[in-house]
């Protein structure tokens, strides 16, 4: 088993307070990648016992990752992902290494900003959705973060689930 990111030390050219970020976001995509490996079309959009699928998982954290570093920007989300979020859910053709691509995308999409990311903008004010709750850049990129990390862990848990039962 490979030494978890956080333990490889620094991403290269990226900010230490924003380190730990980083680090999570690049445990949950290998994480769901090994939660992935060598599941058939069928394991990976099985939903045991009304679980979400390991496909929605995948999909669910590039996508949320991408809206909460959109809110991070002080931007609105466009219509492309809204109508994105409503389709996490529905099963799809993509296979595991289709469904990995856009998730690792997403991160070098994450890193990119996390890397331009000014330390000094980390306090600023961010209103996320319609009704502009308050948030912070620093709040957005942990949540990102902790967010990725909790599907990667409910991913496991449904990998194991599917396996079992093949």
């Amino acid at each position: 088993m490979a030494t978890e990111a956080w333990l490889r030390g620094p991403v290269e050219n990226l900010d230490p307070w924003l380190q730990p970020a980083a680090h999570a976001l690049i445990q949950a995509v290998e994480d769901l990648a090994r939660a992935a490996e060598g599941l058939s079309h069928a394991q990976l959009h099985a939903r045991p016992g009304g679980a979400a699928s390991i496909a929605f998982h995948i999909r669910h954290t590039g996508g949320a990752t991408d809206r909460l570093l959109t809110y991070a920007r002080g931007e609105a989300l466009t219509p492309e992902q809204k109508q994105a979020a409503a389709a996490e859910g529905q099963e799809t053709a993509d296979d595991a290494a289709a469904l990995l691509a856009g998730l690792d995308a997403a991160l070098a999409r994450a890193l990119a900003q996390l890397r331009a990311t000014p330390r000094e903008s980390l306090p600023t004010f961010r209103g996320v959705g319609r009704a502009q709750l308050p948030s912070t850049v620093l709040g957005l990129l942990f949540h990102a973060a902790e967010h990725a990390s909790r599907h990667a862990g409910q991913a496991i848990t449904t990998a194991k689930l599917v396996s079992a039962t093949a």
